[in-house]
């Protein structure tokens, strides 16, 4: 199990503004190894109560708040990492488990069971949160990352597009996947990630984007889709 406390940040951008910080972020920031010339696939599966109380608590803007998914970065990946994350205040702590794919097959079917197999006491923390509050596989969601890190306070910059959700199939590794947009794919979510405080020269580069800060949530924007709610 893989633990992190960290402060966030998060932007909407369109398309020549991405385009111009991911320019000046190359310069002064190490690319993130997978990022390739379109960047790396993520795709998440959310789950959530059958009165979807964690997407409620976003909406609401409750200080304390969770979300669980399952999360891959190939469909032919034999594995997927399941992860909590808990808004606590200002503060983003995400806790993550490696799941086998088959277990994690499960868990697309609504089977939690074989978190049960696993030592780790997140993994018996889950299980019981999922099963007890019946949770349920919600939506599934899509888009590639290009990442820029630091090593000054662990710093992490990310900026991610071509959002694309599915509700109708909840295999997080089909490879067949039927999407469809969520988000204007000439948008970019930036988010910002650190401990502590950020360094100058990153500050700067944000106060040159010219964006304010927003509290989006790409959860919430596959699910406002599907509901019929507007932000």
């Amino acid at each position: 199990m893989n633990e992190v406390m960290r402060l966030e940040k998060k932007y909407a951008l369109d398309q020549f503004q991405a385009s111009s910080l991911r320019g000046r972020l190359e310069q002064v920031m190490h690319p993130d190894p997978h990022n390739g010339a379109r960047g790396y696939l993520i795709r998440s599966l959310y789950f959530d109560t059958p009165d979807d109380q964690d997407f409620m608590d976003k909406v609401e803007g409750l200080e304390l708040r969770r979300k669980l998914r399952l999360r891959i970065y190939d469909p032919q990946d034999s594995f997927a990492m399941l992860e909590m994350k808990q808004k606590q205040g200002p503060y983003q702590k995400k806790r993550s488990l490696r799941l086998a794919r088959r277990d994690a097959l499960a868990l697309c079917r609504g089977d939690y069971s074989p978190l049960l197999q696993y030592r780790e006491p997140f993994a018996g923390e889950c299980y019981g949160l999922m099963h007890c509050r019946c949770y349920r596989p919600k939506v599934v969601v899509e888009y590639r990352r290009q990442a820029y890190i630091a090593q000054e306070n662990h710093i992490r910059l990310t900026l991610d597009s071509g959002l694309k959700t599915a509700e109708a199939c909840m295999d997080l590794f089909s490879k067949n996947l039927s999407r469809h947009y969520a988000m204007d794919p000439y948008q970019a979510i930036l988010e910002v990630k650190y401990n502590g405080f950020l360094l100058s020269y990153i500050k700067d580069l944000l106060n040159d984007a010219h964006r304010p800060e927003v509290t989006i949530s790409k959860y919430c924007i596959a699910r406002r889709l599907s509901m019929g709610i507007r932000a």
